[in-house]
């Protein structure tokens, strides 16, 4: 007589979330790396989200939009934080430049809200009213943002 372990049959609201997860965090780190310039940092922040998503999932309507909101803010607050800690770290004289891609270089240049525009107007390719949604903000100013990004962006990058 063999007793099988009571291992505990998926509650169906956890493989939706462990479904949604597999389909949407790649996109989301890459959307998270533009915004922080940084791979390693992405990773972290979508994976928080995730972690704080979990336990609310059955009460989320929209999924793809909870999560790509919380993903941007969350970006927001990681460069509040570094923000502050660079105000408080005494600079040091010989800090080592490392070399980017220019446009990232760029991007790391713009307010976190005009980064936060251009990102979800052309990485994520949404309209002006939904990038207006997740930045918490009037879908004209959401157009302003992308636009006085853009001008910046060109100012920089043409010859």
């Amino acid at each position: 007589m063999t007793v099988e372990a009571d291992v505990p049959e998926p509650r169906p609201e956890r493989a939706g979330f462990d479904d949604f997860c597999r389909d949407a965090y790649a996109p989301m780190v890459r959307m998270a790396f533009l915004l922080t310039s940084s791979i390693e940092t992405a990773e972290d922040l979508v994976q928080d989200v995730f972690a704080r998503a979990y336990p609310r999932w059955s009460t989320i309507s929209e999924p793809s939009a909870y999560v790509r909101r919380a993903v941007v803010n969350a970006c927001h607050s990681h460069h509040r934080r570094r923000f502050r800690e660079r105000a408080h770290r005494p600079s040091t004289p010989d800090a080592i430049e490392l070399e980017a891609d220019e446009l990232f270089d760029v991007l790391a240049t713009l307010p976190a809200r005009m980064r936060s525009a251009i990102v979800l107007r052309y990485y994520q390719d949404l309209a002006e009213n939904d990038i207006a949604e997740i930045l918490g903000c009037a879908p004209g100013t959401a157009r302003s943002l992308i636009h006085r990004g853009l001008a910046r962006l060109r100012t920089v990058m043409e010859p």
